[in-house]
């Protein structure tokens, strides 16, 4: 990968980083205002989201291990904590 895509890979993670903080801190704040279970559920989901997107960086930039084992992470991770977001919609 050429020097130029990943800088602009990194700083479009980094932002994903941030904005998925944002939503998990948000959500969660909303929830210890509310005790509403589903914005817990919602805090969790974004959560898993965005460590998901935090541990696919960390794989893919500094180990030493195939492009396929992050793509593997984010993949799963965003599958789960999108489960999760699901489950927050529809629970009471």
């Amino acid at each position: 990968m050429s020097p130029q895509i990943t800088s602009t890979v990194v700083a479009l993670k980094t932002i994903t980083l941030v904005l998925g903080g944002l939503i998990t801190y948000f959500s969660y704040k909303a929830y210890a205002r509310s005790h509403a279970e589903p914005l817990k559920y919602l805090a969790i989901g974004f959560g898993v989201v965005t460590l998901g997107a935090l541990l696919a960086g960390v794989v893919d930039q500094m180990l030493v291990l195939d492009q396929t084992a992050a793509l593997l992470i984010e993949s799963s991770t965003t599958t789960i904590g999108f489960a999760v977001i699901v489950y927050s919609l529809y629970t009471e």
